[in-house]
């Protein structure tokens, strides 16, 4: 895949120049499909959305299965409660603070602003969850979104195959494009070098918080602080994406999209939000995920709480931007007025 370094201001200019590029989709049936391209993921005359292979990553494979393997181990040799407190500790922060709040809703999608070293110390958090460095999590999550944003989206990355193969699929392998679009990131993040450090050295981070683990707890905490806690993390964001590609509760509808985001009702506090992805669907901008009342959102109140001290500002809601093309409400309720007293809600 091609990858373009241009300034951030310019990718809204690139996609709307390049949106939609008309090329041969399903060519045993000889349509044609329009590509759209997005912020980051531009299509050109050239690029196929659905021509490649599901390939299996060694490294990737090695990754999980290591982490795996030690995370059993901490629980067979070392069943003690201050591991189980350590674990449970460290995969709040990370997974809170980090994934969800820094590399999601700041790095990603830029729903909330602050200043640098805050924002650096969050997306670290998120590196240490065990994916991938910063630009890595973008290309993987933007190029989710785009095949998801197509007439036809392939079974990779649209969830598509049962729960066992969609568990290979997602945690071994990659879906790698014959005729890829070009990828764009913002050269706020491609050359910025704390962000080249941590995208070098995202698998080396682990280190130092192994030997912190290591010297305050000894075994047990590096094996379920450090092992269990990734292969945990690993595992749970694939299984969210998994359901929440599947079915559930869902308060807005894209029309004309193969793939739809659903809401996983219960599960806002163990997700950090994360869960109301048929909510994110239909607000990509918004740093607020459970939009809609009862739906507990701790990363944003995460967010609001950095909000309190100072440290975030310009919290997008959920219409801080235009509105996605072919967006449906599924209540009977007016959706200008139900937007306006979410955006009313958010910023309480």
């Amino acid at each position: 895949m091609q990858i373009i370094r241009v300034d951030r201001k310019s990718l809204a200019h690139l996609a709307a120049q390049n949106t939609p590029c008309r090329i041969t989709e399903g060519h045993h049936s000889g349509t044609m499909t329009h590509l759209i391209s997005t912020e980051r993921v531009l299509a050109t005359a050239q690029t196929s959305a659905t021509d490649g292979q599901i390939r299996v990553l060694p490294g990737k494979t090695l990754w999980l299965a290591t982490h795996g393997l030690g995370g059993l181990a901490g629980i067979i040799l070392f069943p003690r409660l201050d591991a189980l407190v350590v674990f449970l500790a460290l995969s709040a922060v990370t997974i809170c603070a980090g994934h969800s709040v820094g590399m999601h809703r700041l790095l990603i999608h830029r729903s909330f602003k602050t200043s640098k070293p805050v924002e650096y110390g969050l997306v670290w958090l998120g590196v240490l969850v065990g994916m991938a460095g910063p630009i890595g999590m973008i290309r993987a999550h933007d190029m989710r979104d785009w095949h998801q944003r197509q007439a036809v989206c392939p079974p990779h990355p649209a969830h598509g195959a049962g729960f066992w193969r969609d568990a290979w699929w997602q945690l071994c392998c990659e879906f790698r494009l014959t005729r890829p679009p070009q990828f764009t990131v913002e050269s706020e993040v491609s050359k910025d070098p704390i962000y080249f450090w941590m995208e070098r050295t995202w698998m080396l981070q682990q280190l130092p918080v192994a030997v912190l683990l290591y010297v305050l707890g000894g075994w047990a905490w590096v094996l379920w602080g450090g092992c269990l806690r990734i292969f945990v993390s690993l595992v749970g964001h694939w299984m969210v994406g998994h359901f929440a590609h599947k079915g559930g509760h869902q308060g807005w509808q894209v029309m004309g999209l193969p793939v739809q985001g659903y809401n996983l009702r219960g599960l806002g506090l163990i997700t950090f939000g994360e869960n109301w992805h048929g909510n994110h669907h239909a607000f990509p901008h918004s740093a607020k995920l459970g939009v809609e009342d009862g739906q507990s959102d701790p990363g944003y109140l995460f967010i609001h709480m950095l909000a309190w001290l100072g440290i975030a500002w310009d919290i997008n809601g959920p219409s801080s931007a235009p509105e996605r093309d072919g967006l449906r409400r599924l209540t009977d309720t007016a959706k200008n007025a139900e937007k306006n007293a979410l955006d009313q809600h958010v910023t309480s």
